[in-house]
């Protein structure tokens, strides 16, 4: 005979926009460390591993990414309710993230690590 199962604990009810701020806050927090860890290599990255020209359109895209980080997180807090962002305007964000951690990555083989 097997022991009857034990009870799940009890957790606080939460509204789907609970969880909703919940999960999107600390990864709006994720995406704007990761933005500003990018101005920061920017600095450091000499031109052998990034020409001027890749430089200059690497920090346009942070900017822009950083601008629209900031009006999404205006009209979050301006809805009324919880509010989802669109994948169409993550998707850019993750793939510049992926770009951070990239030119993290040759900085680092070169020995920089600012």
């Amino acid at each position: 005979m097997t022991a009857p199962t034990p009870p799940l604990p009890e957790l606080p009810p939460d509204t789907p926009g609970d969880l909703l701020d919940r999960i999107l806050e600390p990864l709006l927090d994720d995406f704007s460390g990761s933005f500003e860890r990018g101005f920061v290599l920017l600095a450091h990255c000499p031109e052998t591993v990034l020409n001027s020209e890749a430089q200059q359109s690497f920090r346009a895209r942070l900017e822009q990414a950083r601008a629209e980080l900031a009006a999404a997180r205006a009209l979050r807090a301006a809805a009324p309710t919880s509010m989802a962002l669109d994948m169409a305007t993550i998707t850019p964000w993750h793939q510049l993230v992926l770009e951070v951690w990239s030119l993290s990555a040759s900085l680092r083989a070169l020995g920089i690590t600012p």
